[in-house]
Formats: C-alpha cells, sequence, structure tokens
C-alpha cells in the first residue's frame, strides 16, 4: 500500500511539472472519454423515450392489422386487404380469454366546425374498451357506452388539442359539433396525451362509437383495425396465438391458407423502432473510442520525449541500486495515472454536456454507469498499454550509458 502511494505521490509530482503539455497530454483522452460516454448516453436516451411513447399506447398492447391484397400474383403491401368485420371484433370479445379488452378501429376525418370555429382532424371509431386499452383517461364529461354502440348514436369524445381549438377556454360537454355536417353531442373531453411514437399529436383527434364511424361517417363494412389488451405482460405470446386461432376461424381460412392479417405486440414494436438507435449508437461510440486509441498515441509520445529528458535522472537512480523493474514501474505508474487523469476529467465533462442537452434540447443523454466506469477503466488500459513501451525503454537504458548522456 505504501508502495502505490509512493508511486502515485511521484507520478503526480512529475505531471504537475508540465501542467499545460500533460493536459494537451491527456486532451485526446478527455475527448475519447466524454464523446463515447455522451454518444452511448444520447442513444439510449433516444431508446428509453421511443420505448416509453410506445409503451404509453397501452398496456400489453396487441395490434391486428389487415393483410396484404394481390393482383395477378403482385401483392400491394400490408393494410390493402381488409376484411375486418364487426362478427371479428364479436367474436374476440365473447370468445376472448386471455384479453383484458377488445376495440375496433374505424378511421376517417375532416373538417369539424364547432363554437363556431372549425378545425381538420382525424376522427376515429372505437369501442367502449378503447380507453382502457390506451390507459387513456377522461378529464371532462364521461366515454360512451355499449348503448351508444349499439344505437349508433352521434356522440363524439374530444382529444384536448381539437377542444382547445374549438372551444378555447370553455367547457365543450353538451357542445354541439359537426363532422362532415353531421351534428354530434360532445360528451367528454379526454386527459392531455402528448406525442405519438411517429412524432404526432396524440390529442389531435374525436373518439365516437364505431358503429357510428362506420355506417354513418364511413359508409362501409369493414373496420380498419383491432386492438387488444392482454390480461398480463406473461401472456402476450398466448394472446397473440388465440387471436390468430380466433380470426382464422372467423375468416373460414383452411390450414393451407396464409392468414389474411398481421399481429404485432407492444414489445415487437419496441424493439424494431429501438434497433437502428442501437445499432447507431454503437457506430457513433466506435468512432468516438478511436479518439481513446490517439490519446493512448499521444500519451506514449510524450512519455519517450520524457525518457529522453530524464536520461541523467535514470542512470542517477540506476547507479545507486535502482532496478529496471522499479524504473518500469515508475514511468508505467505515470503513464497510467495520467490516462487516468484525462478519463476523470472527460467523465466530468460528459456529464456536464448530458446535464445541458437535457436541460436546453429536446435530447435526452441518460448516463449509463456501467458506460462511465468502462470508460474509465479502458483510459487506464490505454495508459498502460501505450505507457509500457516508453517504460521499457527507460528501464532498458544502460546506467554508464544514461549518466553520460547531454
Amino acid at each position: 500500500m505504501r508502495l502505490i502511494k509512493n508511486l502515485l505521490k511521484s507520478a503526480l509530482k512529475s505531471i504537475a511539472k508540465n501542467k499545460t503539455r500533460s493536459l494537451l497530454t491527456s486532451l485526446g483522452i478527455i475527448i475519447g472519454v466524454s464523446a463515447v460516454i455522451i454518444m452511448v448516453s444520447i442513444g439510449q436516451g433516444a431508446s428509453a423515450q421511443i420505448e416509453e411513447q410506445i409503451s404509453a399506447l397501452g398496456e400489453n398492447l396487441i395490434i391486428v392489422f389487415p393483410g396484404s391484397a394481390a393482383t395477378g400474383g403482385v401483392k400491394l403491401g400490408a393494410g390493402t386487404y381488409v376484411r375486418f368485420t364487426l362478427e371479428d371484433v364479436k367474436k374476440l370479445k365473447e370468445e376472448g380469454t386471455l384479453f383484458n379488452g377488445v376495440s375496433a378501429i374505424v378511421r376517417t376525418g375532416g373538417q369539424i366546425i364547432g363554437g363556431g370555429n372549425n378545425w381538420a382532424t382525424s376522427v376515429l371509431g372505437v369501442s367502449t374498451d378503447y380507453t382502457k386499452i390506451r390507459e387513456w383517461p377522461i378529464k371532462e364529461g364521461e366515454f360512451f357506452t355499449d348503448r351508444d354502440v349499439v344505437g349508433k348514436r352521434k356522440v363524439a369524445v374530444l382529444g384536448k388539442t381539437v377542444a382547445d381549438e374549438l372551444f378555447p377556454n370553455e367547457n365543450p360537454v353538451g357542445e354541439r359539433v359537426r363532422i362532415r355536417n353531421i351534428p354530434f353531442t360532445v360528451i367528454g373531453v379526454l386527459s392531455e396525451k402528448g406525442q405519438s411514437p411517429r412524432g404526432t399529436d396524440e390529442d389531435d383527434v374525436i373518439l365516437t362509437p364505431y358503429t357510428t364511424a362506420l355506417y354513418r361517417l364511413k359508409g362501409g363494412r369493414y373496420i380498419d383495425m383491432i386492438l387488444v389488451s392482454a390480461v398480463s405482460k406473461d401472456q402476450i405470446t398466448q394472446a397473440q396465438e388465440e387471436i390468430r386461432t380466433l380470426l382464422r376461424e372467423s375468416h373460414r381460412l383452411h390450414l393451407w391458407q396464409d392468414d389474411d392479417f398481421r399481429i404485432r405486440t407492444q414489445t415487437e414494436i419496441i424493439e424494431r423502432a429501438t434497433e437502428t438507435s442501437k445499432v447507431l449508437t454503437l457506430l457513433l461510440g466506435a468512432i468516438a473510442a478511436v479518439s481513446l486509441i490517439v490519446g493512448g498515441i499521444g500519451i506514449m509520445n510524450i512519455m519517450l520525449v520524457s525518457v529522453t529528458e530524464r536520461t541523467r535522472e535514470i542512470g542517477i537512480r540506476l547507479s545507486v541500486g535502482a532496478r529496471s523493474g522499479d524504473i518500469l514501474i515508475q514511468f508505467l505508474s505515470e503513464a497510467t495515472v495520467l490516462s487516468l487523469t484525462g478519463g476523470i476529467i472527460g467523465i466530468l465533462l460528459s456529464i456536464g454536456v448530458a446535464f445541458l442537452i437535457n436541460r436546453f434540447t429536446s435530447l435526452s443523454a441518460l448516463i449509463n454507469p456501467g458506460i462511465v466506469l468502462l470508460s474509465f477503466l479502458f483510459s487506464g488500459g490505454i495508459g498502460v498499454f501505450f505507457g509500457f513501451y516508453p517504460a521499457r525503454k527507460a528501464a532498458n537504458l544502460n546506467p554508464i550509458d544514461a549518466l553520460r548522456y547531454e
């Protein structure tokens, strides 16, 4: 312990003699460590934001999309073959055993008039389970009931953005709005949801019973997609298989026929959305790590200069009984301390930059303690690796030649 203390004291004293040169030498390590930590932190922050936004879509969410149509053997792409009917939704709701909620989705939109204002927005026809699946509570008023769905009643629940645009500083509950010149009664206002994973405003929407949207607004017989919430996270896979079985029965598909729908879970969406972010993070981190190698080369160069400058000192130490191993450890410790000092400064710098990013930008920098520790240890390893050659060169000096060196 005493030996380590003396080596550390000697190394710090040697570094302090040339503060400016030591700082410039450590600059590569400082930049490298801080760049690695910041790049990885931004990447992990972006992944966390994406995961949070997708998680906000709902609890244990499963989305059932239409399949692909084919003309002359040419597939036209996902969503071009819509065959979901009200019977499909009814079958899932009545026969499903692993579902916490099922909601049809009918998408339409148009110019909305109300409160002396107008606003273009999207209109979603949904089931009564929709707010439970999406974990989207009502702020004012109430949500429509199963009776409203069965009766195709012209009632609407406004998103916060729509409510603010049509009825600024007013409570719109009980007011009338016109959707495609059809009058609807506002019965509720949703709580604020924020941005979707695609960056769109989730609150810029109007919800109506899906039967109303389908028959009064859209004039069709097919619904666009189905949302399902599994009873628990552990049973999402089983729920997914149950959806597939029930829909294949509903669509009367034979064993040799492919599914005419696609099922995506919340976990799959998160994994796909964060995959690109992870690859980019690794790429940027690897590029930033090159700065550490450059910094290590700088340390090796300056240590070689230091060996040349201190040749007589080395000769004196060897002549009074110091062993080659003592010289090796001395110079190796100086290189390591120099590198670790740069690593510490780089870590402090990265924490400061991450704070500024989180405070003044829309980006999120999530510092991972594991990456910080790894960067610190790597900076020490750089010092040992690139400091070994100069230290070995110093340890192998001939004492007589070293004393004669001018």
